[in-house]
């Protein structure tokens, strides 16, 4: 064991053996939108058996509360919760943490009519682009100018009709939720363009520090083992850690 893993061996031992200490890691509560087959607000789905494999092996019991996107990282940010799911990496950059790893990725496509110019991540800043309020796209992807931010989704195929928008970007479990709400599904054309990886972000304090520390070490485990990929496999989703 090298001197960086023993470092973080005692650290981790001194904050599970206080009894007493604020840091005492029985629970993480985790803040999540309710995304169908993903954060069930049930308590079912791909990301939260992934939580519950990742902490409860270590004694830290999974707490969820499913709430819109924004409000998750704003119960982080408040303290009322330890980390929200479904984060880019670093798409909250101040008193937020991110691990080293992350648990699972988006496939990111273009919504737009079939009669529309194709496009390309390069060729992104042509156009007017639309997102939910929250997701930073521009971040990610290169090239983009012109973009407005939506509250909702169950406006996206009316602004694209009314063309108020050439395409609206999303990941694509997302499009196609709101691709079953037309009864002209053929109207419209899914693009492919990039995939990036879900992070859980903890809160920049102590208890956050030492939860993402967690996270990370049982990462290791569970991807070297291959544990995961029953989870993957029984959700129907690609495996992320290949």
């Amino acid at each position: 064991m090298g001197c960086c893993c023993r470092w973080l061996f005692v650290a981790l031992l001194g904050l599970f053996s206080t009894s007493g200490s604020a840091l005492e890691l029985q629970h993480v509560r985790i803040a999540a939108e309710s995304w169908p087959g993903h954060t069930d607000a049930d308590g079912s789905g791909l990301a939260w058996d992934i939580f519950r494999l990742v902490f409860e092996p270590a004694g830290v019991r999974v707490q969820i509360e499913s709430v819109p996107y924004m409000r998750s990282i704003g119960l982080v940010q408040r303290g009322e919760a330890d980390a929200w799911a479904g984060s880019y990496l670093n798409e909250v950059d101040q008193h937020m943490l991110y691990p080293r790893w992350h648990y699972d990725a988006d496939e990111i496509v273009a919504l737009g009519l079939k009669g529309a110019p194709p496009l390309s991540l390069e060729t992104l800043g042509q156009f007017r682009l639309a997102w939910v309020r929250g997701y930073e796209y521009q971040r990610y992807l290169p090239s983009v100018r012109q973009y407005r931010e939506v509250m909702r989704r169950d406006g996206i195929l009316r602004m694209l009709d009314l063309d108020r928008a050439d395409f609206y970007l999303d990941a694509r479990g997302e499009v196609d939720d709101v691709l079953e709400t037309s009864a002209e599904r053929s109207r419209y054309r899914v693009t492919p363009l990039t995939t990036l990886p879900l992070y859980l972000g903890f809160a920049d304090n102590a208890r956050g520090r030492a939860l993402a520390a967690l996270f990370d070490k049982r990462m290791d485990e569970v991807v070297a083992n291959g544990s995961l990929r029953p989870l993957f496999k029984r959700w129907q989703e690609p495996y992320p850690f290949d």
